[in-house]
């Protein structure tokens, strides 16, 4: 039998590799960035086009390669981090498994461009593929430059999976951050597009994060310190007042490394028990320092998972120092979270002495009396006759000719005759169907109509947020809005649709941004998702009284729906009872 097992090429195997390392546009920035930290670099420069689809480049200011070095960098498992085995158990640089610029010259064509302080000259690669194009010496700046084109040129296959330009981007500000809050002493920018997004000159850890996310952001953070022989933590926690759904704000750091650990995250989670409202979920930039043997880094090629020796110590120091922080700065518990706004007296009635409540019937009224359509009856007229002889005006303006029976059972459900037996409704489920068409309707056939506001409304939201909204700034306008100022972390409306009021705004945006961040961008989706959140949240609540014209009303539109027996959620929103349903109530 003949031999079958050969040795890969270099090409091939740097393919294979790069699967791993290289899963978007945003594993490129991760691993050039954290190079130019490695090279000692104190300004870094990050220039991305098309959400890095189509360019990336990471220019530094470090001490640059020699062109031996410049070649061997792009050798697989060659690295100048480590020298042998027991440098993995003493590590202090980002990169040390020598895979990332192999892996990226695999599926991209690169260039090189570096010079170090004792060379004349520099040295300038260029490689596509694995295969070297051109090498030649060439004047450049004192560092090192790598520009990263076509991302997956020669893998279709995977660049037809990268998502939409909002998306990607939004993955590499996420890396972006991750590298830029840890290393505050260093100077970092982005630009995309050509238009500047970050410039972050070196500062303090807290301004730094101040600088990411907005000044607002500054009157949020509690300090966290604590100091121990097996773990050393800085850093802060949001108060509990700004926990979002979405887990955007949180960051750990492990010796300037960012990491993802659900065992620590449960820690926090306790610390803040009592605290938090359901559902959500507690901001924190926590930076640890743990003795370097005492934790394993090589455990996948991203390097965000990590394994510590003694987990359950670190979980007990972590959660009582976010513990005494909160309770140093006097963080109490809220205890209104799930207030009911419907229950509140209106300001005006404040002051009002009580009524009681005066009710007068028609003891001559049968709902139940056959009536003619060709000779209406003052006394009423059945649920049929009023579907069948749909209104020419709307039903609020047809006076009292055209009364149909209702009435409101436990300021719930909503009852009225029908040709089949008793119509039961829940008032709540049956409104919220008819909004969510109403307003599918209104954004599909785009017949939304604009109001002017008179002072513009003005928002306040952390920096990525307000780039999110810039970016997505076209289908908001169809929508109905109108952009007219937008600075680092405030944004002004000098519109909004008119199916909304100025209360409906911050919730709108909070459900769009939370679309926007978990990738539902198809514009379809966003309007499904906003018409859902919005038909819930406007909605008559259980428990409000209904005059009897409006409870005809509401009836008449859901019975108008396309889908008018489910709410969106799949959830009935009304009954016909049958005189064979109701006889089994009194049946002997």
């Amino acid at each position: 039998m003949s031999d079958i097992i050969r040795l890969l090429p270099d090409h091939v195997a740097n393919q294979i590799a790069a699967g791993e390392v290289v899963q978007r546009p945003a594993s490129v920035v991760k691993e050039l960035l954290e190079n130019a930290i490695d090279a000692a670099a104190t300004r870094i420069s990050l220039i991305v086009k098309e959400a890095g689809k189509a360019h990336i480049q990471v220019v530094d200011n470090g001490k640059g390669m020699s062109e031996t070095d410049a070649r061997m960098c792009f050798e697989r498992h060659a690295t100048s981090k480590i020298q042998k085995a027991d440098d993995l158990f003493n590590l202090n640089t980002k990169g040390f498994r020598g895979e990332a610029m192999a892996s990226i010259a695999a599926v991209a064509q690169v260039q090189l461009i570096t010079r170090t302080k004792a060379d004349d000259l520099g040295v300038r690669i260029d490689i596509e593929g694995s295969e070297v194009t051109q090498q030649q010496r060439t004047t450049a700046a004192e560092g090192t430059s790598v520009s990263v084109k076509n991302l997956f040129f020669n893998i279709p296959a995977r660049r037809n999976f990268l998502k939409s330009t909002p998306v990607e981007f939004r993955h590499i500000t996420d890396e972006f951050h991750r590298v830029a809050l840890v290393h505050h002493d260093i100077h970092f920018e982005l630009l995309h597009n050509g238009a500047e997004v970050f410039q972050l000159p070196p500062t303090t850890p807290r301004q730094r994060i101040v600088h990411v996310f907005g000044p607002k952001f500054d009157e949020r953070l509690v300090p966290v310190e604590e100091a121990t022989e097996i773990l050393q933590i800085k850093g802060f926690v949001l108060k509990p007042s700004f926990a979002k759904k979405s887990r955007h704000q949180q960051f750990f750091f492990v010796n300037n490394r960012f990491i993802k650990s659900g065992y620590l995250h449960h820690a926090v989670m306790a610390a803040f028990e009592g605290l938090l409202s359901p559902n959500h979920q507690p901001g924190y930039f926590l930076f640890l320092n743990v003795p370097p043997n005492q934790l394993d880094i090589n455990i996948h090629p991203t390097k965000t998972e990590v394994k510590f020796e003694d987990e359950h110590a670190l979980f007990a120091v972590l959660r009582a120092a976010i513990k005494h922080s909160l309770g140093q700065f006097s963080i109490s518990p809220v205890l209104d979270f799930s207030k009911d706004s419907s229950l509140d007296t209106p300001y005006a009635q404040h002051k009002a002495s009580p009524v009681a409540p005066r009710v007068s019937v028609n003891t001559d009224f049968n709902p139940f009396a056959h009536t003619s359509k060709t000779q209406p009856s003052k006394k009423g007229v059945s649920f049929d006759d009023i579907l069948a002889e749909k209104p020419a005006e709307p039903l609020l303006e047809t006076s009292s000719e055209k009364i149909a029976f209702a009435f409101q059972f436990a300021q719930k459900y909503i009852i009225a005759p029908h040709q089949n037996g008793v119509l039961v409704a829940h008032q709540r489920r049956a409104h919220e169907r008819v909004l969510y068409e109403d307003y599918m309707r209104t954004w599909e056939t785009k017949e939304v109509h604009s109001q002017t506001l008179a002072v513009p409304l003005a928002l306040t939201l952390d920096t990525p947020s307000v780039s999110a909204l810039k970016a997505h700034e076209k289908p908001l306008l169809d929508m109905g809005f109108a952009i007219d100022n937008a600075d680092e972390d405030t944004i002004e409306f000098s519109a909004i649709p008119d199916v909304f009021t100025i209360e409906d705004i911050p919730y709108f945006l909070q459900q769009w941004l939370t679309q926007t961040t978990t990738g539902t961008v198809h514009a379809f989706l966003q309007r499904d998702v906003m018409a859902r959140a919005l038909a819930k949240q406007r909605s008559i609540p259980s428990g409000r009284s209904m005059a009897t014209h409006e409870q005809i009303e509401l009836i008449h539109n859901l019975f108008s729906c396309k889908e008018s027996d489910r709410t969106t959620e799949g959830k009935a929103t009304f009954r016909i009872l049958t005189p064979q349903e109701l006889d089994r109530f009194f049946t002997p």
